[in-house]
């Protein structure tokens, strides 16, 4: 029997401000075929506390199969589980460093550094402003090792009404680099929705 890469996401949620999005991109998911295989940081756990109205148990069984942070014999830790790659929303300044540097602490860490080794889709929803230059030199050495780098900015192209309107564009964006595509949002096809006229 082979064994398919396609239908295994691993999600990573740090303790960065926003940990909406990897919520988020857990409930988009849920029902699309796609394993979702979560692991959250301590920190992750104490912001998601924090800033949503979930628990740590809820958003735990949003996703396929959870692990602790602290479970370094995961599956996850291993090149040997194959998946589609991995997404980190957020992601701490403290958890870049971590993964540009190969510093695997805990089980967060070492699953995208395994990512890392084995070649596949690493995006980092890096959520930190201003930044310093040490989060552009991590940034900049993990993008030219084909990271994707995903800072939650929103857009207005669109025309959000809501929050939520604004979370799920950027959830969208970063499944895009799966080649995960919904049908939950509208995609800009270059129409102007005010009606407006540009003049060059």
């Amino acid at each position: 029997m082979i064994e398919k890469t396609g239908d295994k996401l691993i999600v990573g949620i740090s303790g960065a401000t926003g940990t909406i999005f990897g919520v988020r991109l857990l409930q988009m998911l849920q029902g699309s075929g796609i394993e979702t295989h979560l692991v959250m940081s301590k920190w992750g756990n104490r912001t998601l506390l924090h800033e949503t109205r979930y628990s740590v148990e809820e958003v735990q069984q949003m996703a396929s199969c959870y692990y602790p942070s602290g479970d370094q014999g995961a599956a996850i830790s291993s090149g040997s589980f194959l998946t589609k790659g991995m997404v980190v929303a957020p992601c701490s300044v403290r958890t870049l460093a971590a993964i540009a540097n190969g510093y695997g602490d805990n089980l967060l860490h070492r699953a995208a550094d395994v990512i890392l080794k084995e070649r596949r889709k690493l995006v980092l929803v890096v959520r930190e402003t201003p930044v310093n230059d040490v989060h552009l030199e991590n940034m900049l050495k993990l993008s030219r090792m084909g990271v994707a780098i995903i800072p939650p900015v929103p857009a207005f192209y669109n025309h959000p009404q809501t929050i939520d309107d604004i979370v799920n564009h950027i959830v969208i964006r970063i499944l895009n680099q799966f080649d995960i595509h919904l049908d939950t949002a509208n995609r800009w096809d270059g129409v102007m929705a005010t009606g407006g006229r540009f003049q060059d």
